[in-house]
């Protein structure tokens, strides 16, 4: 059995070269309809409302994959909310999501998370699958009201 490469994971700052040239390209492939300005907006809004931008990096130096986080207290305990997940589409099924999901887990229990928590789009069956491969369960529906509609 090969061993895994090397990752490095990074938190990247709005404005930063790594935000605009690994983060944003990862983020926006996996939301479409998120243009690169309206990217640039959400990250320094979401990066003062503590939501942080993490990039893991593979041992050739690219980015491999991006996970944005943010730690809460909630009614249901302290948690690490995963608001996006993504691994670069050519590095898939090769073990970086799984390595940046533990990186997460790792950082939930250093600041005293009961869990880690996110929501998964209902048609992305690719991805429950990974995160049941994680042994996460299924826990709440979300639901969504647009107030401009």
């Amino acid at each position: 059995m090969r061993s895994p490469q090397p990752l490095e994971t990074v938190d990247v700052v709005p404005g930063s070269p790594r935000m605009r040239d690994d983060v944003r390209p990862l983020l926006c492939a996996l939301r479409p309809a998120l243009t690169e300005d309206a990217f640039d907006r959400f990250a320094v809004e979401a990066y003062g409302q503590g939501l942080v931008f993490t990039a893991a990096y593979g041992a050739d130096g690219a980015c491999a994959a991006v996970a944005t986080h943010r730690t809460l207290a909630t009614s249901r305990g302290r948690i690490l909310q995963v608001d996006d997940l993504v691994t670069d589409a050519g590095r898939r099924s090769g073990g970086v999501g799984a390595r940046l999901f533990d990186v997460l887990v790792e950082r939930a229990r250093a600041a005293g998370c009961d869990g880690v928590e996110l929501d998964s789009g209902v048609t992305n069956v690719a991805a429950h699958r990974f995160y049941h491969a994680r042994r996460m369960s299924i826990a709440a529906l979300h639901f969504r009201f647009d107030v401009r509609a």
